[in-house]
Protein backbone atom coordinates (compact mmCIF):
# COMPACT_ATOMS: atom_id res chain seq x y z
CA UNK A 1 0.00 0.00 0.00
CA UNK A 2 1.10 3.72 -0.70
CA UNK A 3 -0.49 6.38 1.39
CA UNK A 4 1.12 9.75 -0.27
CA UNK A 5 0.19 13.67 -0.15
CA UNK A 6 -2.00 13.94 -3.57
CA UNK A 7 -1.75 17.93 -4.04
CA UNK A 8 -4.97 17.71 -6.00
CA UNK A 9 -6.87 16.74 -2.99
CA UNK A 10 -4.79 18.84 -0.78
CA UNK A 11 -4.37 15.77 1.53
CA UNK A 12 -2.89 12.35 2.39
CA UNK A 13 -4.46 9.74 0.57
CA UNK A 14 -4.09 5.90 -0.36
CA UNK A 15 -3.19 5.07 -3.49
CA UNK A 16 -6.01 3.34 -5.65
CA UNK A 17 -5.67 2.45 -9.31
CA UNK A 18 -7.29 3.00 -12.21
CA UNK A 19 -6.72 -0.25 -13.35
CA UNK A 20 -6.10 -3.14 -11.14
CA UNK A 21 -2.45 -3.99 -10.84
CA UNK A 22 -1.44 -1.35 -13.24
CA UNK A 23 -0.07 1.83 -12.58
CA UNK A 24 0.52 4.81 -15.45
CA UNK A 25 2.89 7.51 -14.30
CA UNK A 26 4.05 11.27 -16.30
CA UNK A 27 6.38 12.85 -14.92
CA UNK A 28 7.38 16.59 -16.38
CA UNK A 29 11.12 16.06 -17.49
CA UNK A 30 13.56 18.05 -18.68
CA UNK A 31 13.99 21.25 -21.39
CA UNK A 32 17.59 19.73 -22.64
CA UNK A 33 19.20 23.29 -23.16
CA UNK A 34 21.52 23.03 -20.46
CA UNK A 35 23.14 20.08 -17.86
CA UNK A 36 20.70 18.73 -15.16
CA UNK A 37 20.97 20.47 -11.87
CA UNK A 38 20.53 18.90 -8.70
CA UNK A 39 16.70 20.25 -8.48
CA UNK A 40 16.21 18.13 -11.25
CA UNK A 41 17.94 15.16 -9.13
CA UNK A 42 15.87 15.39 -6.76
CA UNK A 43 12.96 14.55 -8.70
CA UNK A 44 14.45 11.95 -10.26
CA UNK A 45 15.06 10.13 -7.82
CA UNK A 46 11.95 10.63 -5.63
CA UNK A 47 9.78 9.52 -8.41
CA UNK A 48 12.59 6.82 -8.98
CA UNK A 49 12.00 5.45 -5.58
CA UNK A 50 8.26 5.77 -6.13
CA UNK A 51 8.59 3.59 -9.25
CA UNK A 52 10.48 0.65 -7.79
CA UNK A 53 7.81 0.40 -4.82
CA UNK A 54 5.53 0.05 -7.16
CA UNK A 55 7.40 -2.46 -8.80
CA UNK A 56 8.12 -4.32 -5.80
CA UNK A 57 4.26 -3.86 -4.85
CA UNK A 58 3.84 -6.01 -8.09
CA UNK A 59 2.21 -3.45 -9.92
CA UNK A 60 2.70 -3.47 -14.44
CA UNK A 61 4.07 0.53 -14.29
CA UNK A 62 3.83 2.39 -17.33
CA UNK A 63 6.53 5.55 -16.03
CA UNK A 64 6.26 8.35 -18.81
CA UNK A 65 9.31 10.94 -19.05
CA UNK A 66 8.66 13.59 -21.21
CA UNK A 67 11.40 16.01 -23.53
CA UNK A 68 10.84 19.43 -24.43
CA UNK A 69 13.33 19.80 -27.00
CA UNK A 70 11.55 23.28 -28.29
CA UNK A 71 11.17 25.93 -26.57
CA UNK A 72 12.32 29.49 -26.13
CA UNK A 73 15.32 28.79 -23.93
CA UNK A 74 16.63 26.27 -26.40
CA UNK A 75 16.49 28.67 -29.31
CA UNK A 76 18.05 31.36 -27.68
CA UNK A 77 20.91 28.74 -26.41
CA UNK A 78 21.33 27.67 -29.76
CA UNK A 79 21.64 30.91 -31.43
CA UNK A 80 24.23 31.80 -28.21
CA UNK A 81 26.18 28.47 -29.39
CA UNK A 82 26.26 29.04 -33.23
CA UNK A 83 24.44 25.05 -33.17
CA UNK A 84 21.55 23.65 -34.50
CA UNK A 85 18.35 22.99 -32.48
CA UNK A 86 18.75 19.39 -33.26
CA UNK A 87 22.38 19.09 -32.06
CA UNK A 88 22.05 21.23 -29.25
CA UNK A 89 18.94 18.74 -27.83
CA UNK A 90 20.70 15.34 -28.52
CA UNK A 91 23.53 16.21 -27.05
CA UNK A 92 21.88 17.43 -23.69
CA UNK A 93 19.42 14.34 -23.81
CA UNK A 94 22.88 12.60 -23.85
CA UNK A 95 23.95 13.69 -20.83
CA UNK A 96 20.70 13.80 -19.06
CA UNK A 97 20.60 10.35 -19.49
CA UNK A 98 24.27 9.68 -18.10
CA UNK A 99 23.37 11.57 -15.39
CA UNK A 100 20.42 9.49 -14.47
CA UNK A 101 22.55 6.46 -15.36
CA UNK A 102 24.96 7.47 -12.80
CA UNK A 103 22.23 8.22 -9.97
CA UNK A 104 20.75 4.88 -10.35
CA UNK A 105 17.56 5.90 -12.28
CA UNK A 106 15.56 3.62 -13.80
CA UNK A 107 14.72 4.74 -17.57
CA UNK A 108 11.71 5.18 -18.13
CA UNK A 109 9.16 3.36 -20.01
CA UNK A 110 8.62 5.99 -22.37
CA UNK A 111 10.62 9.09 -23.05
CA UNK A 112 8.72 11.07 -25.79
CA UNK A 113 9.62 14.42 -27.38
CA UNK A 114 7.17 17.46 -27.86
CA UNK A 115 9.03 17.68 -31.55
CA UNK A 116 7.64 14.07 -32.13
CA UNK A 117 4.13 15.06 -31.04
CA UNK A 118 2.98 18.54 -32.75
CA UNK A 119 0.36 16.77 -34.57
CA UNK A 120 -1.04 15.72 -31.70
CA UNK A 121 -0.81 19.21 -29.97
CA UNK A 122 -2.33 20.44 -33.47
CA UNK A 123 -5.48 18.22 -32.91
CA UNK A 124 -5.80 19.21 -29.36
CA UNK A 125 -5.67 22.66 -29.97
CA UNK A 126 -7.99 22.56 -33.11
CA UNK A 127 -10.82 20.38 -30.59
CA UNK A 128 -10.11 23.72 -27.69
CA UNK A 129 -10.95 26.33 -30.61
CA UNK A 130 -14.30 24.24 -32.15
CA UNK A 131 -15.53 24.21 -28.23
CA UNK A 132 -14.68 27.97 -27.56
CA UNK A 133 -11.73 27.40 -25.13
CA UNK A 134 -9.48 29.10 -27.11
CA UNK A 135 -9.04 31.21 -29.89
CA UNK A 136 -6.93 32.45 -33.01
CA UNK A 137 -5.89 36.19 -32.31
CA UNK A 138 -5.01 38.65 -35.25
CA UNK A 139 -1.41 37.92 -35.30
CA UNK A 140 -1.81 34.24 -35.83
CA UNK A 141 -1.39 33.53 -32.53
CA UNK A 142 -3.74 30.61 -30.73
CA UNK A 143 -4.61 31.36 -26.96
CA UNK A 144 -6.60 29.34 -24.47
CA UNK A 145 -9.25 31.61 -22.78
CA UNK A 146 -8.71 30.77 -18.90
CA UNK A 147 -12.17 32.24 -18.03
CA UNK A 148 -14.04 29.47 -20.40
CA UNK A 149 -12.59 27.01 -18.31
CA UNK A 150 -14.80 27.50 -14.66
CA UNK A 151 -12.66 25.05 -12.86
CA UNK A 152 -9.14 27.07 -13.47
CA UNK A 153 -6.92 27.35 -10.59
CA UNK A 154 -8.43 24.15 -8.71
CA UNK A 155 -4.67 22.62 -8.50
CA UNK A 156 -3.13 25.58 -7.16
CA UNK A 157 -6.33 26.60 -5.17
CA UNK A 158 -5.56 30.00 -6.51
CA UNK A 159 -8.86 31.94 -7.50
CA UNK A 160 -9.32 33.36 -11.06
CA UNK A 161 -9.00 37.10 -9.72
CA UNK A 162 -5.29 36.27 -8.26
CA UNK A 163 -3.93 34.49 -10.91
CA UNK A 164 -0.94 35.84 -13.53
CA UNK A 165 0.06 35.07 -16.44
CA UNK A 166 2.34 31.98 -16.76
CA UNK A 167 6.09 33.10 -16.54
CA UNK A 168 6.73 31.38 -20.02
CA UNK A 169 4.06 33.64 -21.36
CA UNK A 170 4.78 37.24 -22.37
CA UNK A 171 1.49 39.96 -21.73
CA UNK A 172 0.27 40.39 -25.49
CA UNK A 173 -1.74 42.43 -26.74
CA UNK A 174 -3.38 40.11 -28.60
CA UNK A 175 -5.43 38.28 -25.89
CA UNK A 176 -8.67 38.70 -24.97
CA UNK A 177 -7.21 38.55 -21.83
CA UNK A 178 -3.63 38.99 -19.95
CA UNK A 179 -4.09 35.51 -18.14
CA UNK A 180 -4.52 33.55 -21.25
CA UNK A 181 -2.02 31.58 -22.19
CA UNK A 182 -0.69 30.68 -25.58
CA UNK A 183 -1.31 26.99 -26.93
CA UNK A 184 0.45 28.09 -30.80
CA UNK A 185 2.50 30.50 -31.53
CA UNK A 186 2.98 32.09 -34.81
CA UNK A 187 6.09 31.67 -36.87
CA UNK A 188 9.07 33.97 -36.35
CA UNK A 189 12.19 34.73 -38.60
CA UNK A 190 14.77 32.10 -38.82
CA UNK A 191 13.17 29.95 -36.08
CA UNK A 192 11.91 26.44 -36.16
CA UNK A 193 8.09 26.21 -37.12
CA UNK A 194 5.58 23.62 -38.12
CA UNK A 195 2.52 23.75 -40.68
CA UNK A 196 -0.95 23.99 -39.04
CA UNK A 197 -4.24 25.49 -39.91
CA UNK A 198 -3.19 28.65 -38.29
CA UNK A 199 -0.26 29.53 -40.32
CA UNK A 200 3.41 27.98 -39.55
CA UNK A 201 4.31 28.19 -36.24
CA UNK A 202 5.35 26.02 -33.21
CA UNK A 203 3.93 25.00 -30.23
CA UNK A 204 3.52 26.87 -26.31
CA UNK A 205 4.95 24.85 -23.25
CA UNK A 206 1.83 23.97 -21.79
CA UNK A 207 0.13 21.68 -24.28
CA UNK A 208 3.04 19.95 -24.77
CA UNK A 209 2.73 17.26 -21.66
CA UNK A 210 -1.51 17.27 -22.38
CA UNK A 211 -0.94 16.15 -25.80
CA UNK A 212 1.82 13.62 -25.00
CA UNK A 213 0.17 12.49 -22.20
CA UNK A 214 -3.44 12.02 -24.06
CA UNK A 215 -1.96 10.85 -27.18
CA UNK A 216 0.44 8.02 -25.01
CA UNK A 217 -2.05 6.68 -22.20
CA UNK A 218 -4.89 7.19 -25.00
CA UNK A 219 -7.84 7.03 -22.25
CA UNK A 220 -8.62 9.62 -18.97
CA UNK A 221 -7.80 9.80 -15.58
CA UNK A 222 -4.11 8.95 -15.65
CA UNK A 223 -3.35 7.81 -12.04
CA UNK A 224 -0.83 9.87 -11.07
CA UNK A 225 1.14 13.02 -12.48
CA UNK A 226 4.13 14.25 -10.98
CA UNK A 227 7.16 17.07 -11.40
CA UNK A 228 8.55 19.56 -9.16
CA UNK A 229 6.34 21.79 -6.87
CA UNK A 230 7.82 24.93 -9.17
CA UNK A 231 5.73 23.38 -12.07
CA UNK A 232 2.14 23.62 -9.42
CA UNK A 233 1.37 26.57 -11.32
CA UNK A 234 1.04 27.74 -14.27
CA UNK A 235 2.27 24.86 -16.06
CA UNK A 236 -0.34 21.70 -14.36
CA UNK A 237 -2.78 24.49 -14.02
CA UNK A 238 -3.08 25.15 -17.83
CA UNK A 239 -2.61 21.53 -18.38
CA UNK A 240 -5.82 20.34 -15.89
CA UNK A 241 -7.69 23.41 -17.80
CA UNK A 242 -7.13 22.23 -21.43
CA UNK A 243 -6.90 18.55 -21.11
CA UNK A 244 -10.45 18.56 -18.82
CA UNK A 245 -11.77 21.14 -21.78
CA UNK A 246 -10.88 18.88 -24.32
CA UNK A 247 -12.09 15.77 -22.79
CA UNK A 248 -15.19 17.37 -21.24
CA UNK A 249 -14.39 15.62 -18.09
CA UNK A 250 -13.97 16.90 -14.86
CA UNK A 251 -11.13 14.62 -13.77
CA UNK A 252 -7.98 14.11 -16.01
CA UNK A 253 -5.60 13.34 -12.96
CA UNK A 254 -6.70 11.21 -10.00
CA UNK A 255 -3.19 12.07 -8.29
CA UNK A 256 -0.98 14.74 -8.51
CA UNK A 257 2.71 14.56 -6.54
CA UNK A 258 4.86 17.36 -6.20
CA UNK A 259 8.75 17.60 -4.76
CA UNK A 260 9.14 20.31 -2.59
CA UNK A 261 11.98 23.61 -3.73
CA UNK A 262 15.53 22.44 -3.88
CA UNK A 263 17.44 25.76 -2.36
CA UNK A 264 20.89 25.80 -2.47
CA UNK A 265 22.43 27.76 1.52
CA UNK A 266 18.85 28.79 1.95
CA UNK A 267 18.51 31.46 -1.75
CA UNK A 268 16.94 29.64 -5.04
CA UNK A 269 19.30 27.95 -7.08
CA UNK A 270 20.10 30.48 -9.63
CA UNK A 271 22.55 30.59 -12.70
CA UNK A 272 23.22 34.85 -11.82
CA UNK A 273 23.61 34.08 -7.71
CA UNK A 274 26.54 31.56 -9.19
CA UNK A 275 25.19 28.94 -7.02
CA UNK A 276 24.25 26.48 -9.50
CA UNK A 277 24.96 23.12 -9.06
CA UNK A 278 25.27 20.17 -11.69
CA UNK A 279 24.45 16.97 -11.17
CA UNK A 280 28.13 16.12 -12.68
CA UNK A 281 29.66 18.79 -9.91
CA UNK A 282 27.93 16.80 -7.41
CA UNK A 283 29.26 13.08 -8.50
CA UNK A 284 32.61 14.69 -8.53
CA UNK A 285 32.36 14.62 -4.83
CA UNK A 286 30.10 12.00 -4.11
CA UNK A 287 28.34 8.32 -4.81
CA UNK A 288 25.27 7.68 -6.29
CA UNK A 289 24.05 5.95 -3.06
CA UNK A 290 25.20 9.31 -0.93
CA UNK A 291 23.03 11.65 -2.71
CA UNK A 292 20.37 9.28 -3.24
CA UNK A 293 20.20 9.41 0.58
CA UNK A 294 20.53 13.08 0.74
CA UNK A 295 17.24 13.35 -1.02
CA UNK A 296 15.41 10.24 0.82
CA UNK A 297 16.38 11.74 4.47
CA UNK A 298 14.60 15.14 3.90
CA UNK A 299 10.51 14.70 3.61
CA UNK A 300 10.39 14.54 -0.25
CA UNK A 301 7.09 17.24 -0.63
CA UNK A 302 8.92 20.02 1.44
CA UNK A 303 11.57 22.66 0.54
CA UNK A 304 15.18 20.91 1.13
CA UNK A 305 17.88 23.13 1.58
CA UNK A 306 20.85 22.10 0.43
CA UNK A 307 24.57 22.87 1.19
CA UNK A 308 27.47 20.31 0.89
CA UNK A 309 28.73 20.70 4.37
CA UNK A 310 25.05 20.30 6.32
CA UNK A 311 23.32 18.45 3.73
CA UNK A 312 25.89 15.10 2.84
CA UNK A 313 27.64 14.14 6.21
CA UNK A 314 24.10 12.27 7.75
CA UNK A 315 24.13 10.84 3.94
CA UNK A 316 27.52 9.77 4.11
CA UNK A 317 27.16 8.14 7.27
CA UNK A 318 24.09 6.08 6.23
CA UNK A 319 25.52 4.74 2.75
CA UNK A 320 28.48 3.29 5.39
CA UNK A 321 25.55 2.08 7.83
CA UNK A 322 24.23 -0.07 4.99
CA UNK A 323 27.42 -1.01 3.65
CA UNK A 324 28.57 -2.61 6.92
CA UNK A 325 25.25 -4.42 7.33
CA UNK A 326 25.13 -5.90 4.43
CA UNK A 327 28.87 -6.82 4.68
CA UNK A 328 28.12 -8.54 7.63
CA UNK A 329 24.90 -10.30 6.54
CA UNK A 330 27.32 -11.42 3.37
CA UNK A 331 30.16 -12.70 6.13
CA UNK A 332 26.83 -14.77 8.12
CA UNK A 333 26.06 -16.00 5.17
CA UNK A 334 28.91 -17.36 4.07
CA UNK A 335 29.49 -19.40 7.36
CA UNK A 336 26.52 -20.90 7.40
CA UNK A 337 26.91 -21.88 3.71
CA UNK A 338 24.18 -19.78 2.29
CA UNK A 339 24.26 -18.37 -1.67
CA UNK A 340 23.71 -14.70 -1.33
CA UNK A 341 22.92 -12.16 -3.95
CA UNK A 342 23.59 -9.45 -1.84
Amino acid sequence: MIKIYNTLSKSKETFKPIQEGQVNIYVCGMTVYDLCHIGHARVMVIFDVVRRWFDILGYSVNYVRNITDIDDKIINRSIQNNESIESLTQRYISEMNADAKALGVMSPSKEPKATEHIQDMISMIQTLIEKQHAYVAKNGDVFYSVRSFKGYGKLSGKSIEDLRAGERVDIDQNKHDELDFVLWKSAKPNEPSWDSPWGKGRPGWHIECSAMASSIFKEYPIDIHSGGIDLKFPHHDNEVAQSEAFYNCDNWINNFWHTGHLHIAGKKMSKSLKNFTTIKQMLESFTSKQIRFMFLLHQWNTLMNYSPENSLPEAVSKEEQFNSFFKNVKAILRQCNIHSTV
